[in-house]
């Protein structure tokens, strides 16, 4: 997804630092205290307009959000989504993914999201796509022992691509869904922007959950 800058949207995020973060590195090792209480932390990197992430937090008091975003339009639009209904348990960051490592402390983080990550089609953009091996083991290093990794696609190659990477890092599946809108996990889903769109069209949803 990618959107044209808006020129409200830099004042926008400079007017609430209370809600979201643009510059993430002092915060290593500290990020429980932008919630009001100190809970599992669950990251999503790439979080588009942020239904996902802010319907978790919603649904599920008991654990702190972060949702990431490298593209400050988008982030500023999630960001307007809070400030109509906040959600004490979710805070937002304006920051690449690549970097994990030097933004969060190893066993920070309770569980990473990525979903509808770019699938970066051409062989030779492999090292750009969220689950090659060089950001499995940013994953590993930022994840408390047997974290999770949750994973969803529309894209087969994609898929098949990650399956492969994850099993030669040595995760271990927790579960694979090949039509996940058409199975029992479907129940507690929750949709992405995208998922609704590409489900709508018939194409098949393709999840894996995985631990370290």
């Amino acid at each position: 997804m990618r959107l044209r800058n808006k020129p409200w949207a830099k004042p926008l995020i400079a007017a609430n630092p209370e809600l979201i973060v643009t510059d993430p590195l002092p915060l290593k090792g500290k990020w429980q205290s932008r919630f009001s209480q100190s809970a599992p932390l669950y990251l999503e990197i790439g979080m588009g307009k942020g239904n996902f992430i802010i319907e978790q937090a919603r649904n599920h008091p008991e654990n702190n959000y972060l949702g990431m975003e490298v593209q400050t339009t988008i982030a500023a639009i999630v960001l307007k989504k809070l400030l109509v209904q906040p959600l004490p348990n979710l805070q937002l960051i304006v920051a690449d993914g690549r970097l994990l490592t030097e933004f969060f402390t190893e066993n920070e983080v309770t569980g990473i999201y990525l979903n509808f990550s770019d699938p970066w089609p051409k062989k030779k953009q492999a090292k750009r796509r969220l689950t090659y091996h060089t950001f499995l083991a940013q994953y590993r290093q930022v994840l408390v022992e047997n974290g999770q990794i949750e994973f969803k696609t529309d894209n087969q190659g994609l898929f098949e691509f990650s399956l492969k990477s994850m099993n030669n890092f040595g995760m271990h599946f927790a579960g694979v869904w090949l039509d996940l809108h058409h199975s029992e996990e479907n129940e507690h889903n929750v949709l992405t922007e995208y998922e609704a769109k590409f489900s709508q069209k018939g194409q098949p949803i393709y999840k894996v959950t995985a631990n370290f």
